[in-house]
């Protein structure tokens, strides 16, 4: 079995080596874990004992990690966890292909990029269709990168205005009779888009351009009777529409907009017996050519690591509680 293993030898700056092994040597201690493999570090040079496959595929890992690193990222758990997810797959310099799509900053400078296949793939999604439909599970960046894609093309005088809307509804709370005028009523279901808008714009830019009616945050209530030309749409949690709403939404669409609907198909907050606006669009619009779809899956969450694993476990626990179909026979054969 000794005879099996292999030694392997890759560089690491000193100035990024806090970066690139983690806390306490937690990103290192996960490639050991994950792949099976040892890392010695010495003045710089790692030593990787392990298979053949395990030792080149950490070394590759760890390669692309410290170019990820050189480029001013800095490196997370879950850069690692999908890294890892990748070599897995044999599938290696996917990470550093993805961090060369920017889109933007933040106010604050940093660099906004899709962090995974999933999120790349919406993003070019986005680049290329006029309508896109961007689905999956809470933390996958869905409305976060449509809105820095809306703030890209607003800054680069693609669209005239941005206009981010999403159905007023409680997610399963009454809150009762808010105090304040019409717009204080609303501003609570419309707080998570303002959070992104002044992450990437900041406060003063977001508030002179909102004065100019430049951008406009409002519940999808507001959009009937209008026509929306020249602009960049976002329907937010579009899994609490109903089809007529949805409809509604769509037709609104003018000349020169781009519109992006993101939605979690399984956080509805509908009665019971109601149908998803977002699950009948989904079917009656898939063939039309200039509608992108885009289904993002727990491997894009990029919030916290154990975030993806509640997802997971929300999945797992799901599809147990999903009832068998009951079997036909037919001929004397059992059918399901």
């Amino acid at each position: 079995m000794a005879g099996n293993i292999i030694e392997l030898h890759t560089e690491v700056p000193a100035n990024l080596e806090s970066n690139v092994f983690g806390q306490f040597d937690e990103h290192l201690k996960l490639i050991e874990r994950t792949l099976n493999v040892t890392v010695i570090s010495r003045d710089g040079i790692l030593k990787i004992l392990g298979s053949e496959q395990g030792a080149s595929s950490a070394k590759k890992l760890i390669e692309e990690l410290v170019v990820l690193a050189k480029r001013g990222n800095i490196i997370t758990k879950q850069n690692v966890n999908y890294a890892l997810s990748l070599a897995m797959e044999q599938r290696n310099e996917v990470l550093t292909e993805i961090d060369k799509d920017f889109i933007c900053n933040t106010i604050q400078g940093r660099p906004i990029k899709p962090k995974t296949l999933g999120q790349k793939a919406y993003v070019e999604q986005i680049r290329k269709k006029m309508i896109v439909f961007g689905v999956g599970p809470a933390g996958t960046g869905k409305t976060y990168l449509a809105m820095a894609m809306a703030v890209t093309a607003f800054r680069n005088e693609e669209v005239s205005r941005i206009i981010l809307t999403r159905p007023a509804i409680e997610a399963g709370e009454k809150l009762g009779f808010l105090p304040g005028d019409l717009q204080s009523k609303v501003d609570p279901y419309l707080r998570p888009l303002y959070d992104a808008l002044y992450q990437i714009m900041g406060a003063d830019s977001f508030a002179k351009n909102m004065e100019r009616g430049l951008i406009e945050v409002a519940p999808l209530a507001y959009m009937r009777g209008r026509t929306l030309d020249n602009a960049f749409i976002i329907l937010d949690e579009a899994q609490n529409t109903t089809p007529a709403q949805m409809k509604m939404f769509l037709t609104r669409i003018g000349f020169g907009s781009k519109v992006i609907i993101t939605g979690d198909a399984s956080q509805k907050d509908l009665p019971r017996d109601a149908t998803s606006g977002l699950d009948v669009a989904m079917k009656v619009l898939k063939k039309i050519d200039d509608i992108g779809f885009c289904q993002l899956t727990s491997k894009d969450v990029v919030r916290h690591p154990l975030v993806q694993q509640i997802v997971q476990a929300y999945d797992a626990y799901e599809k147990k509680q999903k009832p068998e179909k009951p079997s036909r026979r037919r001929n004397g054969v059992n059918e399901r």
